[in-house]
């Protein structure tokens, strides 16, 4: 199935959750935070919320600066 991640189209198997999807990426430590469809998953919900089919997923890092 077929998501947005970052504004770039992924397919992903059906049941992924977001922990699944940001460990495949190799992001899930540098990962923040996490909307889905412009809603905020709390970071305790990651492996247990589902993707679905023509999500759009925004997966946020922090980066410092001065």
């Amino acid at each position: 199935m077929k998501i947005i991640i970052n504004g770039h189209e992924k397919e992903i198997s059906k049941g992924t959750t977001i922990k699944k999807l940001l460990e495949d990426l190799k992001v899930l430590d540098k990962t923040m935070a996490v909307a889905v469809n412009m809603k905020i998953v709390k970071k305790d919900a990651w492996d247990k919320y589902e993707l679905k089919e023509n999500d759009k997923v925004e997966a946020l890092n922090f980066v410092g600066g001065g």
